[in-house]
């Protein structure tokens, strides 16, 4: 499952750094598949578009501070648990059951995004 964050979010920002794949960002920033990794080019997100990685993309959330599911890995190949579940002060940071993936998606996802 990807990570995603509820509205109890308290906008305190103290997941953001802790992720390592800069898949956090604050509520009504746009966000890109560039930041926080050396990707160039066209990447296909996983619902099928195509894009350049330095693109902005519309921001998931404009009131607080969101996960980008398309970046989101769970932590899995650089940490045991979601770092940003870790040191959520209010506990906002649930895995989605939307988006229920298994541990060998998450890890290929995390090779994409870092080469």
């Amino acid at each position: 499952m990807a990570i995603y964050i509820t509205d109890d979010c308290i906008n305190c920002g103290a997941c953001e750094p802790e992720c390592p794949n800069n898949a956090i960002y604050e509520g009504g920033i746009q966000w890109a598949i560039k930041d926080g990794t050396t990707l160039t080019g066209a990447f296909t997100l996983e619902d099928g578009k195509v894009v350049d990685t330095a693109d902005k993309q519309t921001p998931v959330s404009d009131d607080f501070y969101y996960i980008v599911p398309d970046k989101c890995t769970e932590c899995k190949g650089f940490h045991d648990e979601p770092q940003c579940a870790a040191v959520c002060p209010v506990d906002c940071c649930l895995p989605d059951p939307d988006r229920e993936e298994s541990d060998e998606v998450l890890l290929a996802r995390k090779a994409k995004l870092h080469l």
